[in-house]
């Protein structure tokens, strides 16, 4: 089947409320032109470097959401025009991101990227920690953000009833940082192996990639 093809089947699937990520990392610019063309405009690059390169060759209504772990020091690449930060774990790099936004006289959207998981591996805050950072007076002094929602990814496992109760618990936490922030409405959670586990958990975002585009081609 060809991406056009992929990404129509898969937005058949899914309900209407949830936004598709089309997860673009490794993949040429004549791919995600297909997937443009065929109308898809939310993709999701996780190396700072390719997301920039692609935003300078590739038409500019694409929303480009941030979906790897984001290191501090290449923020400025990416403040003037990121739509989305998924992965924000620690208040250092809110403060960062918040400074950039102000360089770039724009208010930069963010998620905070939540451990779900139990593999050491993978980042993200607990949820006590976030509701720490949101409640805190740095906090609020941070005008050139504004926290969509959370962000987390599964343990990688067959085991559909761990990942289920590993995202059920992100929606949990996600409602409970909702008493102190009203306006969140995101949950970024599901990928090509558990989206539809994600969407009955609650996901009102999911980042897929091999399932339009095929499988993964590193350079």
């Amino acid at each position: 089947m060809s991406i056009k093809e992929n990404l129509n089947s898969l937005k058949n699937q899914i309900p209407e409320h949830i936004t598709l990520v089309a997860v673009s990392k490794t993949k040429p610019l004549e791919d995600i032109l297909q997937a443009y063309n065929a109308g898809h405009r939310v993709f999701g690059e996780n190396k700072v470097q390719e997301m920039v390169d692609k935003f300078h060759s590739l038409p500019n209504d694409i929303k480009w959401h941030m979906i790897g772990h984001l290191q501090r020091n290449k923020v400025k690449y990416i403040a003037g025009f990121v739509d989305l930060i998924h992965g924000v774990d620690n208040l250092k790099l809110l403060k960062e991101i918040n400074k950039q936004g102000l360089k770039n006289d724009r208010v930069i959207n963010c998620l905070i990227q939540i451990k779900i998981a139990t593999e050491d591996s993978k980042f993200g805050m607990s949820i006590n920690e976030a509701k720490k950072l949101i409640t805190s007076e740095e906090f609020k002094n941070l005008e050139n953000i504004s926290i969509k929602g959370v962000m987390g990814m599964a343990t990688f496992t067959d085991d559909k009833d761990q990942i289920q109760s590993e995202f059920q618990s992100l929606e949990k936490g996600f409602n409970e940082l909702k008493i102190s922030l009203e306006n969140i409405n995101t949950i970024s959670m599901g990928m090509s192996g558990d989206y539809n586990i994600a969407i009955d958990s609650g996901s009102t975002m999911i980042r897929v990639g091999s399932s339009i585009f095929g499988s993964r081609q590193y350079q």
